[in-house]
């Protein structure tokens, strides 16, 4: 049967509607698990889903043409109309500033996680008056004119940026322009837990600053106290900062390939009124000099960008991730600490763990298991969809 033939009974289903040959309470829905699609499931269209019993599913955005042919948003009787939407974006908002109150203590956070918010294809971070909005699905691509407004009551922001990534809209099969408020400022100040920063829109990849390394900034300045400090993959110098300014730690070293995050950084630590050292240069070969200069460091930190795009590049990905270890592992003075970290979803947690134990162990150092910890509580994780919890970050103390 053809997946736009309808079935008999189609009549008595509320269109547009998508049977499933198989059911699973899972946010992603592949084509291999669809059984049929009313005429007038479109792509982009918010669909019922019906079970193989004919009984609804629940509903979601339908694309034919990507490899998730449909994103689920509920498993409930409830359609995907104005109310629907209202209800879901006001129960995220509220968790970031009714429940985590996260108004008192930063101007920077993840409002919508996608996933973790039910609202799949959908992230929001929020810096100051902006919202930065990232879209990953068609179908949430068709709806950004009736969420802009109700996500800027509900924060009480102004601005807006809407992107959509190249890879995205090929894999979606949709073009996009980004989308921009009227006097968009092309950047803006925040500060968290004290720490300042400059969010510079049109310089920044992603989404400008990482809001989801939060807690974890904190948990080192903690460690840091007259040591001396290397943060590969610096970006913007959130690490680093953190370690100076916080920490009070004697002596920090940030190192990122982006000449334009060096910049950044540069910038967020006269914006802090502190010195840090800042090297553009690739992590690699930075690494294998310090190694030959002799080079060592109490706390070292390493927050690579993300390495695996999809389960063909794991292995490669893996390749990468033990190298930077092991070369980090040797860097750390006995006695220290690194902190090494992957936002790759595609990459469990504890094959992460084993990989960063197994990497120092290579480079001769006996590794302590400090804590394995995962994005600040702005970034939720659904259960149905364990790639939500995609970092991991795994302390070590070494000797």
């Amino acid at each position: 049967m053809s997946i736009n033939e309808p079935s008999s009974d189609a009549v008595a289903r509320t269109a547009p509607w998508v049977q499933l040959r198989s059911a699973a309470f899972q946010t992603f829905i592949y084509k291999k698990m669809i059984r049929e699609a009313s005429p007038d499931a479109r792509p982009g269209s918010s669909v019922t889903v019906y079970d193989r019993h004919g009984k609804v599913f629940g509903h979601g955005l339908y694309n034919p043409r990507s490899e998730i042919a449909i994103r689920m948003l509920n498993f409930t009787e409830q359609p995907l109309d104005g109310p629907y939407w209202n209800d879901i974006l006001a129960r995220a908002v509220g968790l970031r500033r009714k429940t985590l109150r996260l108004d008192d203590t930063t101007g920077a956070y993840r409002l919508i996680h996608a996933e973790g918010d039910d609202l799949s294809g959908l992230v929001v971070d929020r810096y100051a008056d902006m919202l930065s909005v990232e879209v990953f699905s068609l179908g949430i691509w068709r709806q950004m004119d009736l969420l802009l407004p109700i996500l800027h009551e509900l924060a009480g922001t102004r601005h807006h940026r809407v992107t959509v990534d190249e890879r995205v809209q090929r894999h979606e099969g949709f073009q996009a322009q980004t989308m921009e408020s009227e006097n968009l400022p092309s950047s803006v100040k925040i500060s968290e837990n004290q720490v300042r920063f400059r969010v510079d829109f049109a310089q920044g990849h992603k989404t400008g600053f990482f809001c989801d390394q939060r807690d974890n900034r904190q948990r080192l300045s903690r460690l840091t106290s007259g040591c001396r400090v290397l943060d590969l993959c610096c970006y913007s110098g959130g690490f680093g900062l953190y370690a100076k300014v916080l920490g009070r730690a004697e002596h920090v070293t940030c190192v990122d390939l982006d000449e334009n995050a060096v910049e950044m950084a540069r910038r967020n630590a006269h914006l802090n009124e502190t010195r840090i050292d800042l090297v553009h240069a690739d992590a690699f070969p930075y690494m294998r000099q310090m190694l030959a200069n002799g080079r060592s460091y109490d706390v070292l930190v390493l927050d690579p960008p993300k390495l695996i795009f999809g389960r063909n590049e794991i292995e490669e990905g893996r390749r990468k991730y033990f190298d930077l270890n092991r070369l980090a592992a040797a860097l750390v003075a006995p006695g220290g600490v690194l902190l090494t970290c992957s936002c790759s979803g595609a990459m469990a947690r504890d094959d992460f763990v084993s990989l960063t134990v197994g990497a120092a162990r290579l480079a001769g150092r006996q590794s302590q298991i400090l804590d394995v910890t995962g994005a600040a509580p702005d970034h939720p994780v659904s259960p149905r969809c364990p790639e939500s919890a995609y970092l991991k970050a795994v302390w070590l103390r070494l000797h």
